[in-house]
Order: structure tokens, then sequence, then C-alpha cells
């Protein structure tokens, strides 16, 4: 059996009902890369009227909401996570009025839209740090600006390193040394000036106003950093993001921003949330950013991370639902997204690829997809080097003694060992995906694309997948649906706990390799193995990620695979 056994298309498919009623308790979130969706202008890079343009694929996808990277005014030194101006579209992307439409349209199909906030650091072209450089009163206070250490001040002021490796400092023409815990672009704000705290409340309601469903929040770890800053005494800490306390990560003190933040969400009478991309050393830890006040959801980078073995895999699971159960909170699954090397490529097969979508859209939660992941596009792992534009790619080559981080800002820091992904970069993922036809760009666009497509992607194509029983596309697809329409799956109840509790999953004994848990009137069956397993058929079977045999006594498990029963 292959997932064409699913049932019939439901005609329509409401989402599960939770007791706190949030619809972001059990979303399923499509991430689009703007600049690498799709090219309505012809000039190579993806933008909102593009986006506006395919929003019916993600609809009958059947995903909830949409999560867009940033499209602000940008001189893109870090694909646009380098703000000049927050309130503006760049011209790249469009205008105010495509970003208005976009999010009309996306309402009237019933998605709602996430945009991307990038508190922790602006662009260098922000009117706020030019002013600071051209030494205007009390514009420097809104940066982390210090005297060096040394001498004459020729050293930085203390050791931090950029998560794209080299100095975290850089020095102005006037001796000072400024802190950017990315690229030297990206000037970190200084979050105990109070104007910072302001702007970003204007930001927010700006668009909030506009429509949006909510924000992403980038590097929701760092805007605060310890008193006095003081040495880490080591190096490669870029490494040492989400495994060890740091001072410029996870302070206390940003909760205190997400609190004000929960306060301007919760004024608006329809609902609004925010995610945030936070590293931090345990999951308890990441579990404090969303306490009832606090933000609605938070990525789980360790569930990204996990091998593909059922002890890593079921801890992994078990101390995330317990975690955010502890505060009442939905669990968040990811398995790929703009800043790691994409999962097909990291678990080393489509077969593994496709088991653990099915694996995580099983789980109590929210998840969230990455464009193109939904047509199993691998890694691309041989681009040209005059064609990369990551920026860690160009600091890593300049200083090769250190280690160049696989993210941007709040990347995944694992991912830097990846060496299938381009020695752990990131431009190997954004790729942009294939629409239609036999040769690049695919129909992304009237001309080319800013990244080279590979040769041979045109049977990964959204067009040819359509239709196609046994293709990726279609086992997302029919997933998504089974979701929305089986009330055993979804979001647990605020409260719940990974013994069963709310959550109503429970672990089942399975043979070494397998995994097999129940939720109600539900079983997903997952096997790591390279071998099939033989097991007592639990239910019937809707979905599976590779055929098996069952003759409804016993079943066989395929290889690497995951299957869906109905009790």
């Amino acid at each position: 059996m292959t997932h064409e056994l699913t049932a019939s298309r439901l005609a329509s498919a409401s989402s599960n009902a939770t007791a706190s009623g949030g619809w972001w308790r059990d979303a399923v979130i499509y991430q689009v890369y703007v600049r690498s969706f799709a090219d309505s202008d012809g000039d190579g890079i993806g933008d909102l009227r593009g986006v506006r343009e395919h929003l019916p694929h993600l609809a009958r996808l059947g995903v909830d909401a949409v999560w867009l990277t940033p499209f602000y005014l940008s001189p893109q030194a870090d694909g646009g996570y380098d703000v000049a101006d927050y309130r503006t579209v760049d011209p790249l992307f469009g205008d105010l009025s495509d970003a208005d439409d976009l999010i009309r349209a996306a309402h009237a199909l019933g998605l709602r839209v996430i945009v991307d906030v990038v508190p922790n650091h602006t662009s260098e072209e922000h009117a706020w740090f030019r002013a600071a450089l051209a030494g205007e009163p009390g514009a420097r206070d809104r940066y982390h600006f210090r005297p060096g250490r040394g001498a004459a001040g020729e050293l930085p002021p203390n050791d931090w390193e950029s998560v794209f490796g080299g100095p975290a400092w850089s020095r102005t023409p006037d001796g000072a040394w400024y802190l950017h815990l990315f690229a030297p672009e990206q000037p970190d704000l200084n979050w105990e000036n109070p104007e910072v705290a302001e702007e970003f409340s204007a930001v927010l309601r700006f668009w909030l106003d506009l429509g949006v469903d909510g924000f992403r929040v980038d590097v929701a770890h760092g805007m605060v950093k310890a008193p006095g800053m003081p040495d880490i005494g080591r190096g490669a800490q870029a490494t040492l993001i989400g495994t060890e306390p740091l001072p410029f990560f996870d302070q206390d003190g940003v909760h205190e921003i997400h609190r004000s933040w929960r306060r301007l969400l919760d004024s608006y009478e329809v609902p609004r949330i925010g995610v945030a991309e936070a590293w931090a050393p345990t999951s308890e830890r990441l579990a404090l950013y969303v306490r009832p006040d606090e933000l609605h959801q938070a990525f789980n980078f360790r569930f990204l991370e996990c091998p593909w073995d059922t002890l890593a895999l079921r801890t992994v699971i078990d101390e995330s639902l317990a975690a955010t159960a502890s505060v009442g909170a939905p669990t968040t699954w990811v398995l790929s997204n703009h800043d790691v090397v994409r999962h097909r490529t990291r678990y080393g097969s489509l077969a593994r690829a496709r088991a653990a979508a099915l694996l995580m859209l099983a789980l109590p939660g929210s998840a969230y997809v990455y464009q193109g992941e939904e047509l199993g596009l691998p890694e691309v792992t041989d681009l040209p080097d005059a064609a990369r534009r990551d920026p860690a790619y160009r600091r890593g080559r300049r200083e090769p003694d250190v280690r160049a981080a696989a993210a941007g800002a709040g990347a995944a820091p694992g991912a830097a060992s990846e060496a299938a992904g381009q020695e752990g970069l990131r431009d190997g993922c954004r790729v942009p995906i294939p629409w239609s036809g036999q040769e690049p760009p695919y129909d992304f666009g009237p001309a080319g694309s800013w990244l080279p497509q590979p040769a041979g992607w045109g049977g990964l194509s959204v067009a040819a997948q359509t239709g196609d029983p046994h293709s990726t596309l279609e086992l997302y697809r029919a997933a998504l649906e089974l979701r929305h329409a089986l009330p055993g799956l979804g979001a647990p109840e605020a409260g719940a706990d990974a013994s069963g509790g709310a959550t109503g999953m429970q672990w089942l004994p399975a043979p070494e390799g397998v995994l097999l848990f129940t939720r109600p009137g539900f079983v997903c069956t997952l096997n790591t193995r390279p071998s099939a397993v033989e097991l007592p058929a639990p239910g019937r079977p809707v979905l599976s990620s590779a055929p098996v045999e069952t003759d409804g006594r016993t079943v066989r498990l395929p290889p690497d695979s995951c299957t869906w029963w109905s009790l």
C-alpha cells in the first residue's frame, strides 16, 4: 500500500478543535523563502506577487498558514535579515500594495500570514546606524558601541565571535567598536534603550494593522546581553549555541520583551501570534519562551537535529512534549528551513525524508513545512563558488581558522558539520523551487534564477508530481487532509504531558528500530531499520510513505518507512 490508498478526498475538512481554541496549536505552517519561491517580473528573484500567484498551491496542499521571510528594504547582505526600513517593501520584492494584496488573497483562501520581524539587529544602512556613524547625539546609544582594549584601543572589547565567523566586533573610523553577532553589516541593537522597544512596538502595530496574523521573531533569544559583556574564554563559539549558556544569547531579560509583545498581540480582537526562533541549552529553557504570558510557539530545533535513530527520536519527542506541557503550550516540529541542510540530504535518502514527514505530522502540536520539502527536494551540493551568496561562506573563506556557522540569524549551529551540504553553508537549501517544465528555471519565473537550479529537477516539479499517487507531493497532500479529518491528530489540550495525558499519545512496545504510538483512533508506526519488520497489524492502514504488505492480521513494514493506521 502507498498513499493512494488513503480515504477519498473529503469535500470539506475543518481543523481539529482544541480545548484552548487557538488555531496555532495544531497549525501546519508553510515557510516561504520569498526570493526562491516564484518570480513574477523576470529579474530572477522571487517576489511578493509571485507568492500571491502561487497561493492556490498552498491552499491545495492543505496548510493553515504561510510564513514569509523578510521582504523589507534591505541591502541584502544576509538575504534580507539586514533590515534598513521595517515599514517599506524592498523593490526587489514589490511594494506595500503587493504585500497588502498578498495578505488579502491569502485570507480569501483561508490561509493566515505570518511575517518575519528582525529585532536583534538592523542593517548598517538603517537610518539609526547611519546617524550613529555620523556622530549624532544619542544615536550610538541605540546600538552597542564600546571602546576597544589594548594600549590604543586596537583590540575588540571582548572575545565574542560572530555566528558567521571572526570577531563579533568591527571598528569605526573614529576608533570605536560596535557589536554584530552576525555580519558586520548587521549591528546589534541595544534593547536597554527605551527608544528601541518603542520603535518595534510601532513596527509590529504597522503590520498588524495591515492584516498580518503574527510574527516569527528572528533571534528571539538574542536581544539582551549579559551585564558587562564578559569574555567567554574559548573559541568556536557558534558550536556552543543551543548547547551551553552564552552571555550573548538566552538571557533572562529577553522574556520581558516577549511579555510586552504578547500584551500587544492580545490587544487585537482577532487572535495574532508570536513565534520564537530561539536557541536554548535545554528544552526547559526553551519552554520559557512560550509561557502563557509570552509567545505562542517556539521552534523545536532539537527535533530538527535529531539523528535517524528511534531512541534519540523518542527521547526528543518525550522531552519536547513534557517541556511545553509544563507551561501549557503546544510543541512545534520542523525538519527543514532556509538555514539548514534539507532533511532529504541530511537523512541520506528520500525514503527517510518521506517517513520523517509522516512522523512529524502525526505528533501532537504544530508543524512547519519548508518550501520544496513537499516535493522531496534534496540539498544542492554542487553550486559553483561564484554563485554562492551566504555571508557565512564569505567570512569563512577569509578566516579559515574560524568555523562558519551553517545558519544566519537564528540558524542551526549543528548544521555546520554537515559535509553533504556545501560545507555546512546555506545556499544549497535556498535554490529556487521547480514549478513545471523539464529545464531550468522550471517556471520559477520568465527568466533565470538568482541561484542556479540543477538539471534533472523537472521530475520533482509541482506539475510533474501532481496526480501521481506515488509522488512526495501527493503524500504531503494526503497527510495534511487526513490530519485535518482525523480527530485524534493535531494539538493536545493545554496542560498535556508526555506520558499520554491530554495529548492522547501513548508509546507501545515495538521491536528494536521501530517506534509505535497511539493517539485517539489512530496509530503511527515508524521503521528506521534498513530491512523490513513484521509485526501484528495495529489497525487499518490509511497512509504510508512506502508500500506495506498486510493481510489484516500482520503487517510487513518496509525499511525506512512510516505508516498511519486508523482504529
